[in-house]
C-alpha cells in the first residue's frame, strides 16, 4: 500500500533551507519537499503538486509565519515568467543563498574543505542586462518561457532588461501584427519569427537581430522604419537565419538590413567589438568586478605565459595581457575569434594571440607545441570542462588555474577532477552578475601541489 502523501493535499511545513534553484526545502514524512516561493525559517501551508518516489514538489498556499527576508515582488509577471526566481526575497538573503550554494557545491561535490570568502553583490539589481533574447510564439507573444516549459509569457517590460529592449520588442510585435507575419511553431516546425535579440552598450546604443526560420522576412523596409522610430539610439538591424529544428537560438548566417552589424563597448578600459554571436557578460558593471578578481587571483608578475580557454571575444585575455608576458586565447566560434583578434589590434595589445579551436583541441595543440603556461584561465559554459580538458591542463603543469564558473554543480565536479590530478583549491569567491535570479558567478584559484 502506497503511504506517500497525496498530490493536491495541503500540509503545514517548516522550511529549513534552499535548493539550488532557490526554492525552499522542507520535510514531510521523511521525504524532501521542494517548495517554490518559500523562504528558510518560514512556516507555510504547502499544496503538494507532484509526489515522486524520493522527493515532493509543492507550492505555497499561505505563509503562516513569514521570514523577515520576505519582500513583495515588484514584477507583474512573477510566477508566470521563468526569468526571476528570487523576487520574493531580500537582496541580502539572496546573496547569502548564493554564497552558501557555491560553498555547498565545492564541499559536497568537489570534496574541498574551503569557504567562499565573499560574495560581491551588485549595486544595481534592475535594468542591468546588456542583452536580451525574447522567444516568439503564436499570437504573437514575445516575452519569456514559463517555468519548465516552452510556453511564452507575453512580457511588455522586464525589470532586468534595458528600456530599449521593451521599445524594440513592441515595434517587432506591431510589425508582425500589421503584416500578419507568422511566429515559428516548434511543434509543427512551421512559421517564421523565432527570437528577438537585443544588445545594448554602456553608451545606450542598441543592436537588434531578428532570428528567423528562413532567409528573409516580408516588408523589411517597414520593419526597419518601425524599429528606428521606436528607438532613436538604434545602431543596426540584423537578420539571422536559423532553419534547424532545435532549441538553438542563434543561426549560422547573418544579413544586415540596416546600419551596423555590431556594437562597441568599453570594459576594464578596453574597447570591444560585439557581433551578434559573440559571448559577452550580460552585466557590464559586475563583469568589471569579476575580471578584476580574476586578475588578482592570477597573481601575474609580467613574465608569465597565460592560456585563456573559452576566451570569447578576448575580454579576459586582454585584461590578463596587461600584466602577462604572453597570452594565448582559444575559442570555438570563428566570429568571436575574429572579434578577439580585432579587439587586440584596436586596443594596441601585442602580446595576445588567438586560436580558433575548442578547449580540448586547443589544450592538446598547445601541449604538443611545447607551450607551457604558468597560469591557465578557464571560463566554460554551464556544462563545465570535459574530463580530457582537465587532464590536458594538468599535464601542462601550470602553477595556477583560475576557474571562472556560472554553474556551482559542474564547478564542484571539475574541482574534484583537478584535486585528483594534484591541484588544490586555494581561494574561492562569488560575484553576483545575475541579481534576482538563481544564477551566480564563481571564481576558484587552483594551485599545483608540490610533487
Amino acid at each position: 500500500m502506497d503511504k506517500r502523501p497525496a498530490e493536491g493535499s495541503v500540509h503545514q511545513l517548516l522550511v529549513s533551507g534552499y535548493a539550488s534553484d532557490g526554492s525552499g526545502v522542507a520535510r514531510l514524512e521523511g521525504m524532501v519537499v521542494f517548495v517554490q516561493g518559500a523562504l528558510r525559517g518560514e512556516l507555510c501551508s504547502v499544496r503538494l503538486v507532484k509526489v515522486g518516489r524520493s522527493a515532493i514538489w509543492g507550492c505555497v498556499e499561505k505563509v503562516v509565519t513569514p521570514s523577515p527576508a520576505r519582500v513583495v515582488s515588484d514584477c507583474p509577471y512573477s510566477g508566470a515568467c521563468g526569468g526571476c526566481q528570487l523576487r520574493h526575497m531580500s537582496y541580502q538573503e539572496e546573496l547569502e543563498f548564493k554564497r552558501t550554494r557555491v560553498e555547498d557545491a565545492l564541499r559536497r561535490i568537489g570534496g574541498a574543505d574551503i569557504e567562499v570568502e565573499e560574495i560581491l553583490g551588485a549595486p544595481q539589481q534592475d535594468r542591468y542586462r546588456n542583452k536580451v533574447q525574447f522567444p516568439v510564439s503564436q499570437g504573437p507573444r514575445i516575452g519569456f518561457y514559463r517555468p519548465r516549459s516552452h510556453n511564452v509569457t507575453d512580457v511588455e517590460s522586464c525589470l532586468l532588461q534595458p528600456d530599449a529592449a521593451a521599445r524594440l520588442r513592441r515595434a517587432v510585435k506591431d510589425w508582425m501584427d500589421r503584416w500578419q507575419v507568422p511566429a515559428y511553431d516548434e511543434r509543427r516546425r512551421k512559421g517564421l519569427i523565432r527570437h528577438v535579440y537585443v544588445r545594448v552598450n554602456r553608451a545606450g546604443e542598441s543592436l537588434l537581430c531578428l532570428l528567423v526560420n528562413g532567409k528573409s522576412v516580408p516588408q523589411e523596409r517597414e520593419l526597419v522604419r518601425l524599429l528606428r522610430q521606436a528607438e532613436p539610439r538604434l545602431a543596426g538591424v540584423v537578420l539571422g537565419s536559423n532553419e534547424t529544428h532545435s532549441n538553438v537560438i542563434l543561426g549560422d548566417c547573418y544579413r544586415t538590413l540596416w546600419g551596423a552589424d555590431c556594437l562597441f563597448d568599453t570594459l576594464c578600459g578596453y574597447r570591444f567589438r560585439l557581433s551578434v554571436p559573440s559571448f559577452y557578460q550580460v552585466n557590464s558593471d559586475q563583469a568589471e568586478v569579476l575580471y578584476g578578481k580574476v586578475l588578482e587571483l592570477a597573481a601575474l608578475t609580467g613574465t608569465e605565459t597565460v592560456l585563456d580557454l573559452y576566451c570569447g571575444i578576448g575580454t579576459i585575455s586582454l585584461v590578463l595581457a596587461g600584466r602577462a608576458g604572453q597570452v594565448w586565447g582559444a575559442e570555438v566560434v570563428p566570429q568571436a575569434v575574429a572579434d578577439a583578434q580585432e579587439n587586440a589590434r584596436r586596443n594596441g595589445v601585442g602580446n595576445a594571440r588567438f586560436l580558433c579551436a575548442d578547449a580540448g583541441e586547443a589544450s592538446r595543440r598547445f601541449r604538443a607545441d611545447g607551450i607551457r603556461p604558468q597560469v591557465v584561465c578557464v571560463d566554460p559554459p554551464r556544462k563545465g570542462l570535459s574530463e580530457d580538458v582537465v587532464d590536458t591542463i594538468a599535464r601542462m603543469e601550470p602553477r595556477r588555474v583560475v576557474y571562472v564558473s556560472c554553474d556551482p554543480g559542474t564547478l564542484g565536479r571539475d574541482i574534484a577532477r583537478f584535486r585528483r590530478l594534484g591541484y588544490s583549491p586555494g581561494r574561492a569567491l562569488a560575484v553576483d552578475l545575475f541579481p534576482r535570479t538563481q544564477h551566480v558567478e564563481t571564481i576558484v584559484l587552483l594551485q599545483r601541489e608540490d610533487p
